[in-house]
């Protein structure tokens, strides 16, 4: 493994300058819809095709861009489509959890070119940054030369204030304030000259679906991600909202009630948590709940837990959508597709029996991008604040 491909970098792919409105709209539009031909490309952008034109022989040139095969219509010449070239641009995204980190390396396209990943008790500052550094490298090793001057950055994903989790996950509360002053980007500056974006874990996965899922078919969502704790991330105008503070859609924080009466948080009745709570409980190894797609062994404990996790999730989504009128609610998580399958169920059922007076019940689909989204989502913000279009941004600013 070569540390220095990391550590020499100085911006890669950004060497050309951040792009322009109309460039990320367009390369926005190809990475949504696929490959199109110019034509298609300025009537979606209300642009003229001679802009469109130029614009995309500039991407091209940039290697952002590849043509497709053409395809002959019944009269004119052939149109030619263009797409996202793969090899245009990489990023490299981390995701810290409760029990593990990951850090994958990602093509302009979405797609996973390599992944390493660890594990430990709980996260601590020195044991996560030693393992970041040598996981980037390691990764990097997987790029020719060429490749790697096309890395355009690095994305954290992380817990929101990752030193209040002590008591969730049974550590000292004196190792967990050392995350307090861990200022992300300084530390990565050490052994890395890439740019650091650092995003919230659920917001992370949250992206990771609008980008690469099923965020594709909706305007307005709001969205849950279901891991060691639950969290979530929201979507406006066809864009993941962050918020003032980059901490919109803090769905884990909603209120909801306890088995007493007590006033609780959704994180605290509808996490894979409870349920690893529950087998540990009754003498059962919990492990297996994070190292396999099957439950089936903690069937007799995995049903009642989908059942309070599916009426809390139907209870937290039309809260959600009291406050703003969302079109749908996307649910995932580090869970086998047929948990998945039969939370996601049960969620809309009950959502179809709650007192929904003076709403619209919102469609309750599931996601699609599963215990990868977040690290995939942190490799995406590197690619998406330099390369595609925030409308929420873009509205933002006028």
């Amino acid at each position: 493994m070569d540390g220095s491909k990391i550590r020499s970098l100085s911006g890669g792919a950004n060497q050309s300058g951040l792009r322009d409105y109309n460039e990320r709209l367009l390369l926005s539009m190809l990475q949504r819809n696929g490959p199109m031909p110019g034509s298609d490309l300025a009537r979606g952008a209300g642009l003229s095709p001679q802009t469109v034109s130029v614009i995309l022989r500039k991407l091209e040139r940039d290697g952002l861009l590849e043509r497709g095969t053409p395809v002959r219509g019944k009269v004119g010449k052939p149109s030619v489509p263009m797409g996202l070239a793969p090899d245009g641009v990489f990023s490299l995204g981390a995701n810290i959890d409760r029990r593990s980190a990951t850090v994958v390396l990602m093509d302009f396209t979405g797609v996973v070119r390599a992944e390493v990943s660890t594990s430990y008790d709980y996260p601590m500052p020195a044991r996560i940054f030693e393992f970041l550094e040598t996981a980037f490298a390691k990764v990097a090793d997987a790029l020719e030369e060429e490749q790697v001057s096309r890395l355009c950055g690095i994305g954290i994903a992380a817990p929101f204030e990752l030193w209040n989790w002590h008591e969730l996950v049974g550590a000292p509360a004196a190792d967990f304030a050392l995350w307090k002053d861990v200022d992300f980007q300084e530390r990565i500056a050490e052994f890395s000259a890439l740019p650091v974006f650092v995003i919230n874990d659920a917001t992370a996965a949250c992206r990771a679906e609008h980008v690469y899922g099923r965020g594709k078919e909706f305007r307005d969502y709001a969205y849950f991600f279901l891991a060691a704790f639950v969290g979530g991330g929201i979507v406006l105008n066809h864009s993941v909202y962050e918020g003032h503070q980059g901490n919109a859609g803090a769905l884990g924080s909603l209120r909801s009630v306890g088995p007493n009466g007590e006033s609780r948080q959704l994180v605290d009745i509808a996490s894979i948590h409870t349920l690893e709570a529950r087998l540990s409980e009754v003498g059962l190894d919990p492990s297996g709940l994070w190292q396999s797609e099957d439950w089936s062994d903690y069937a007799r404990y995995v049903e009642p837990w989908i059942r309070q996790t599916a009426q809390e999730l139907a209870k937290a989504a039309l809260s959600t959508c009291s406050v703003i009128d969302f079109e749908a609610i996307l649910i995932d998580g580090a869970l086998p597709a047929d948990v998945k399958e039969t939370l996601v169920d049960r969620t809309r059922r009950y959502v179809g029996n709650q007192d929904t007076r003076g709403l619209i019940p919102p469609q309750v689909e599931a996601g699609e991008m599963g215990g990868q989204a977040r690290e995939v989502g942190a490799a995406c913000s590197p690619i998406f604040s330099q390369y595609l279009l925030n409308t929420n941004a873009v509205l933002s600013d006028r």
